[in-house]
């Protein structure tokens, strides 16, 4: 056994889970208060974040954020969790409301997204502690902008231009922490990791699909043991003859 190889512990019972991509443990990190994050997990569904080795969860969804939403995520969850707070529909006061809601339940940092206005953001800044994630999907966003007015973290997700995107950011801003989309592969991780990007984030495959690649395994191990019962019965047969 290589002497550097990490010893791995693991229950029967809770064998199964979500492993992320080795590769995403060579990005820095950041540290966020006190806790150093590799990666996030970009998901809202609480069997996949209660089963992975994820640093972090970001918990953003495509409607108006909830209180309640964001409370039972932050229950459940073994890990950090920056929660969404608006920024299309949801704006000023409501999401300053909001993020200081998620900072009572526990949330470690709020994310606002790409619309977000800097006045909705500085309401958000002097209204909480914890840090803002501005989420960031082009070359076009006001990164000063956003410093200025209190943006902690930028997540960047600009689908398969977000290596580049990250690239300019950190040209510009070399300080400025950075979690960006890492895509599908490894390679892609990597290459996301080489532009600058100081954590990942990960979107994980649904719960639908998992359990549709378990029942597949199933059905193949079922049709595995009934070809060995089968061929146990024959030499039975045979043995007596």
């Amino acid at each position: 056994m290589d002497k550097n190889q990490l010893p791995r512990i693991e229950g029967t019972l809770r064998s199964k889970y979500l492993e992320l991509p080795e590769e995403i443990r060579r990005a820095k990190g950041l540290v966020v208060m006190g806790r150093r994050i590799k990666s996030v997990i970009f998901t809202t569904d609480i069997a996949i974040i209660r089963s992975c080795n994820a640093d972090a969860v970001l918990a953003v969804y495509p409607y108006t954020p909830q209180q309640i939403i964001s409370q039972s995520i932050i229950n459940v969850a073994p890990m950090p969790v920056f929660v969404g707070v608006g920024g299309g529909i949801t704006g000023g006061i409501r999401s300053a409301v909001i993020a200081k809601d998620a900072e009572g339940d526990g949330a470690w940092g709020v994310v606002v997204n790409a619309p977000t206005t800097n006045e909705t953001i500085a309401l958000i800044r002097h209204t909480v502690d914890i840090p803002i994630i501005a989420t960031v999907i082009n070359e076009k966003a006001d990164i000063e902008g956003r410093l200025d007015v209190g943006v902690s973290i930028f997540n960047v997700s600009a689908a398969d231009r977000t290596p580049e995107v990250v690239r300019n950011i950190k040209a510009c801003y070399p300080q400025a922490p950075i979690i960006a989309t890492g895509g599908p592969t490894g390679e892609t991780i990597l290459a996301t990791i080489e532009a600058g990007a100081d954590c990942i984030s990960y979107t994980p495959p649904s719960t639908a699909e998992i359990f549709a690649d378990i029942m597949r395994r199933y059905r193949e191990q079922e049709d595995i043991n009934e070809a060995v019962e089968g061929h146990l019965t024959i030499l039975d047969v045979l043995g007596k003859l």
